[in-house]
C-alpha cells in the first residue's frame, strides 16, 4: 500500500490561472472555447463564447466549425467539464 502522508497546497493551478485566456471546455456534450472571465465552484464564466461542432486537425489555428453563441457571455457549470486548457 502507498499512503499519502504530505499535503501541499499549491495557489495558482487551476482555472483560475487561465483567466483572460482564450480556452476550450471540453464538457459531457459539447466543446466550448472562449475568453475565460470568471471563475467560482459552481460555473466558469465565457466571454464571445462558441460551441466547436468540428474541431478539425487539433493543430490547426482555427476550428473548423465554430458557431459564436448569440451572447457577449456564457455560463458552463464546473459539473458538466471533463477537461480544459488554451488550444487555439
Amino acid at each position: 500500500m502507498k499512503k499519502l502522508v504530505e499535503v501541499q497546497e499549491v495557489e495558482g493551478q487551476g482555472m483560475e490561472s487561465l483567466l483572460g485566456e482564450v480556452i476550450t471546455l471540453f464538457c459531457c456534450r459539447y466543446i466550448y472555447t472562449g475568453k475565460l472571465t470568471g471563475v467560482n465552484d459552481t460555473f466558469v464564466l465565457l466571454e464571445a463564447p462558441s460551441i466547436v461542432y468540428e474541431t478539425g486537425d487539433f493543430k490547426d489555428k482555427d476550428w473548423e466549425n465554430a458557431e459564436q453563441l448569440p451572447h457577449k457571455e456564457w455560463r458552463v457549470t464546473m459539473a458538466s467539464i471533463e477537461s480544459y486548457g488554451v488550444m487555439k
